[in-house]
């Protein structure tokens, strides 16, 4: 099977150089395979290195081991159907920067204490949906306007937007799918041009978190179900599908995917998913998809 070694430095540097592809087509070939030119993406940022004759895990371990500790993201994936067709991403920590319902509690003065469950939730420690439960019921009586207020301080994740507009323009679906809540979600989807966005709803009385939300709850099983009817709505394999988040109730919807994608991730996510981020910014998955950076379109 034809394979693609594809090499990813930060946008912020240090740069990916051509040494550094020689260095990883020569690690390739110690392990046995035939390796083809390589060929930039994004010069200084992303190159694709051709291979065969070796499985994936041996070069990926090859690769690896020749940058081990250089902030150079790696992966290694089929040479064919590099192009995904579906989109499906995580909104908190992974389209935005922080997690928003942290934010909506410093409103309450609870921002550390929410913050310490949501870490345990996401790592995949505690029951999501219970989770979920206990914080929003910690903000009851909270004023609705500090949502307004947390969307003021919202921004987005670097990368992004390019990721959004480059799969749009060629005719990809792209959704947002989060367990956060849909008062987010709505704008981040017009923000940035999602087709779509699946969330949680905050239940308000009297201009007043009522400390519930609506269920059934979002979570880690509806996450993988959307990528899965999203799928069969478009007549798209999983294969051609992409999904990338970051918590413990992204992982079902980053295995079921063609490619999925853990990024900046936490241990146990990053251990679990095939392909892992943990560098670059979110134009990472266009170079995983062979995008060449004159193919990337802004904002």
């Amino acid at each position: 099977m034809d394979l693609v070694l594809t090499l990813i430095a930060p946008a912020a540097g240090p740069a990916l150089d051509n040494a550094q592809l020689r260095e990883a087509a020569a690690a390739l070939r110690v392990a046995g395979a035939t390796v083809r030119p390589a060929t930039w993406l994004s010069p200084g940022e992303a190159a694709d290195l051709p291979f065969s004759d070796i499985a994936p895990e041996t070069a990926e371990a090859a690769a690896g081991a020749a940058f081990a500790g250089a902030p150079i993201d790696l992966a290694v994936l089929p040479a064919e159907g590099r192009r995904k067709r579906i989109l499906v991403a995580d909104m908190d920590s992974t389209i935005v920067v922080g997690e928003t319902l942290d934010e909506l509690a410093d409103f309450a003065g609870l921002k550390e204490r929410i913050a310490a469950i949501t870490a345990r939730a996401m790592a995949g420690e505690l029951d999501f949906a219970g989770a979920l439960r206990e914080r929003v019921g910690m903000l009851k009586g909270l004023s609705a306007e500090a949502l307004e207020k947390t969307w003021e301080r919202v921004a987005i994740m670097p990368g992004a937007a390019e990721l959004v507009a480059t799969m749009r323009a060629h005719g990809a679906v792209c959704a947002l799918v989060s367990g956060g809540f849909r008062f987010f979600t709505a704008r981040v989807r017009e923000a940035l041009g999602f087709h779509l966005d699946r969330a949680n709803d905050l239940i308000i009385e009297e201009g007043k978190l009522a400390g519930r939300v609506v269920e059934p709850i979002l979570d880690r099983t509806t996450k993988e179900a959307t990528l899965r009817a999203l799928a069969e709505e478009h007549s798209v394999s999983l294969a051609d599908t992409v999904a990338v988040g970051d918590g413990a109730n992204d992982l079902p919807m980053l295995l079921a995917a063609g490619l999925g994608v853990a990024y900046r991730a936490k241990p146990a996510v990053t251990a679990a998913a095939r392909v892992k981020i943990s560098h670059a910014d979110l134009r990472a998955l266009l170079w995983l998809q062979g995008y060449r950076g004159e193919e990337v379109r802004g904002p």
